[in-house]
């Protein structure tokens, strides 16, 4: 691993889940510690917390679980003050020849998104909302 792999900064983590039934999906998480700190269930998505980790329940939006990180984040979704921006990360990803499957980068700052798959399957979302 390079230095420049290891200043990489992602931003905060957590992990979207799919799921059948949202609100028997909310109750398992709340008994084992979780809380809703935000989110619409009437929407089909809640975002829950248990200290420094987050989970994200989706029903009926997309197949499979995600990896979710958010540049701009720390683990609370507070706001910092410096970050890497998506675009940055775009850029050093495909000069390290990853393939990316999706993105949403319009302007040259503000919200953006980008895509991608690990060898072994699992979709991995880069998402910043500011």
């Amino acid at each position: 691993m390079t230095d420049q792999n290891q200043n990489m900064k992602l931003g905060a983590f957590s992990v979207s889940l799919a799921v059948k039934d949202i609100e028997v999906s909310k109750v398992f998480y709340q008994n084992l510690g979780f809380s809703v700190v935000g989110g619409e269930q009437t929407q089909n998505w809640l975002i829950l917390r248990n200290g420094e980790h987050t989970i994200s329940l989706f029903q009926g939006m997309f197949e499979g679980n995600i990896l979710t990180f958010n540049p701009g984040w720390d683990a609370q979704c507070n706001h910092l003050d410096e970050y890497i921006d998506v675009r940055q990360i775009h850029k050093k990803l495909k000069a390290a020849g990853v393939e990316i499957t999706d993105t949403n980068l319009n302007d040259d700052s503000g919200p953006g998104h980008i895509s991608l798959v690990d060898p072994d399957g699992n979709a991995i979302l880069i998402d910043q909302h500011r």
